[in-house]
């Protein structure tokens, strides 16, 4: 598989991929990205002997986030049910699937690695939904983030837009590891080595299912009318569009909506 955003290397004879986000240093989740990520997970689910796929970010970051420009209110309409799709992949996905994080890990990105089954991040991860800050709202960060024992810390993230550290996030049980920094590699390898490598494809692969069908229900049953306030409430606003238009003219916003 061929892939100009992606860059990937199978391990372990077969049983891992590595997905790293080629773009560096920002990593930007374009329209493009995202479509390459959907179309590598749905060949990923005839890969039968595949045991996880870990996910990172080529050089110092994960992802700096979803592509601005493509906020525009042209382009929103196309490319946000794309992403909420690529989410819902994510999380149906019958293989186990690691997020790998140093660096920053912002916007669209830290949704990409919330959608993942387990997240490892070193010291240098730094993480926030900043999109308020621009005038939006982060609709994956806002379903899935209450519904995994964070609803204390959701708020303070999504309307403030603030970014906060590793440490913060392990407290909340959002992450499966913490590491010194350059160390989140190690740790994973070494999990995937002692618990999904002796472990039987066929079975992990139905535990998963199982252990994400909650997880999964929920953001069904939410994505779409958040999606919808985001489109059709949001974006016909005067504020989510200087939000976006002063981002890219490097201005401060001049916010006018009651």
């Amino acid at each position: 598989m061929n892939f100009s955003t992606l860059a990937l290397t199978e391990r372990c004879d077969g049983q891992v991929l590595e997905v790293a986000l080629n773009t560096p240093p920002a990593n930007i989740l374009n329209a493009h990205m995202i479509g390459e990520l959907r179309e590598l997970l749905a060949r990923e689910r005839a890969a039968s002997r595949r045991k996880a796929i870990v996910l990172s970010g080529a050089g110092a970051h994960f992802c700096y986030g979803a592509s601005v420009p493509e906020h525009r209110a042209a382009e929103v309409g196309a490319m946000l049910p794309q992403f909420h799709g690529l989410i819902d992949d994510l999380l149906a996905h019958p293989v186990t699937s690691v997020a790998r994080v140093s660096g920053r890990c912002l916007g669209g990105g830290f949704e990409l690695a919330l959608g993942c089954s387990l997240l490892f991040a070193d010291e240098s991860a730094r993480f926030a939904v900043p999109e308020i800050q621009l005038g939006v709202f982060p609709p994956v960060a806002a379903v899935l983030l209450p519904h995994m024992g964070a609803a204390a810390l959701a708020p303070r993230l999504v309307l403030s837009g603030e970014t906060v550290d590793a440490a913060l996030l392990d407290r909340f049980g959002l992450l499966a590891a913490r590491t010194p920094t350059g160390q989140a590699g190690v740790a994973v390898d070494a999990w995937i080595e002692k618990h999904l490598l002796p472990r039987s494809a066929a079975s992990l692969r139905c535990a998963h299912r199982a252990l994400r069908a909650s997880l999964l229900a929920h953001y069904r049953a939410r994505i779409g009318s958040a999606e919808r306030l985001y489109l059709d409430e949001l974006m016909v606003t005067h504020d989510a569009n200087e939000g976006i238009a002063a981002f890219m003219d490097k201005r401060s916003a001049v916010w006018t909506d009651a």
